[in-house]
C-alpha cells in the first residue's frame, strides 16, 4: 500500500508542555490535506515498542484555520495509548488519521441565543477550538465557559481563554464571552467550588452567569467524564432540554472524552 492509499499521515511532534504530573499539551504538524471543523476529533495512532499501532480519539484544541494540530492529554497510568504518547518527545512521528470526526459542532444546532459550554478536564479541548473559530461568536449573543478542574493546577489554558478577547478579529465580539472556572476540592479565588451539576441544581452557575438556562434560549454543549455528562443530561431535562439529534432538534450536544 503506497502513502497515498493509507488513511493517515505521518506527522512530526512538537512543543510539548507538561502542565501536572498526568496532564500535557502538545502540537504537530498538520497535513495539508487534513480537514475539520471546530469541536470535531482527530484519530491518533502511536507505535509501541512491539511494532503494533494503538489508535485514540483527541480532539483539537487548534482551530480549522491552524497551520498545526494541538492536543491536551491525560496521562492514565498503565494506560495503553497514553503512556506510549506521554513518552513522545519532539521531532517524534504521530500518526493521524486522514479524516476528522464528531458532531460536537455547531451546525447541531440551527438556532438558539445563548452557547454554554460546559467541560471537565481535558473535555476543554473542543472548545477552545470552537472559541478560536467566528462562527460561535457571530451566531450567539451570549457565550458561557465553563471549565471544571479538581485543583487549581490543571485549569489548562488559562492564557489562551485570556487572549481571546484580544484577537483583532473577535474584538467586536468580546463583551459576549464569560468564563467560570470551577475547582472541586480546593478554594481557589474567582472559581466556584461544586460540581457542575450541583452548580446548575442549586442555581449558582446561573447566577455566576447572570444569565438563565432555559429550552428556548440556551444551547449546551457538554464534554468530558462520562458520569458527568449522563448526570449533567439527566439535570436538563428537568428544565425541558433534550440531546440535538438530526432529525429532532434539541438543545444539548456532548462528546465523550474518554
Amino acid at each position: 500500500m503506497t502513502a497515498s492509499e493509507e488513511k493517515f499521515t505521518r506527522q512530526t511532534v512538537y512543543d510539548i508542555r507538561t502542565l501536572t504530573p498526568s496532564l500535557f499539551t502538545f502540537r504537530a504538524s498538520r497535513d495539508a490535506g487534513f480537514r475539520f471543523r471546530a469541536g470535531q476529533f482527530a484519530r491518533l495512532g502511536v507505535r509501541k515498542p512491539s511494532g503494533c499501532v494503538v489508535w485514540r480519539a483527541y480532539s483539537m484544541v487548534s482551530s480549522p484555520y491552524d497551520e498545526f494540530l494541538e492536543f491536551f492529554s491525560i496521562v492514565v497510568p498503565g494506560g495503553e495509548f497514553t503512556s506510549e504518547l506521554s513518552r513522545l518527545r519532539e521531532g517524534d512521528t504521530l500518526l493521524v488519521d486522514k479524516q476528522a470526526f464528531g458532531f460536537l459542532t455547531l451546525d447541531r444546532f440551527p438556532d438558539g441565543r445563548d452557547l454554554w459550554l460546559l467541560g471537565t478536564g481535558t473535555g476543554l479541548a473542543p472548545f477552545l477550538s470552537i472559541l478560536q473559530d467566528f462562527e460561535a461568536w457571530e451566531r450567539f449573543e451570549r457565550i458561557v465557559l465553563v471549565y471544571s478542574v479538581r485543583e487549581a493546577r490543571e485549569l489548562a489554558y488559562q492564557e489562551l481563554i485570556a487572549g481571546l478577547k484580544e484577537r483583532d478579529y473577535l474584538a467586536e465580539y468580546a463583551h459576549k464571552l464569560q468564563y467560570i472556572p470551577v475547582v472541586t476540592r480546593e478554594a481557589y479565588p474567582g472559581a466556584l467550588n461544586q460540581r457542575i451539576t450541583t452548580l446548575i441544581e442549586n442555581g449558582e452557575l446561573e447566577r455566576a452567569a447572570g444569565l438563565e438556562l432555559d429550552p428556548a434560549h440556551s444551547r449546551i454543549m457538554l464534554c468530558g467524564n462520562p458520569q458527568m455528562i449522563e448526570d449533567t443530561r439527566a439535570v436538563l431535562k428537568t428544565r425541558g432540554m433534550s440531546l440535538a439529534l438530526t432529525r429532532k432538534p434539541g438543545q444539548i450536544a456532548v462528546e465523550n472524552y474518554w
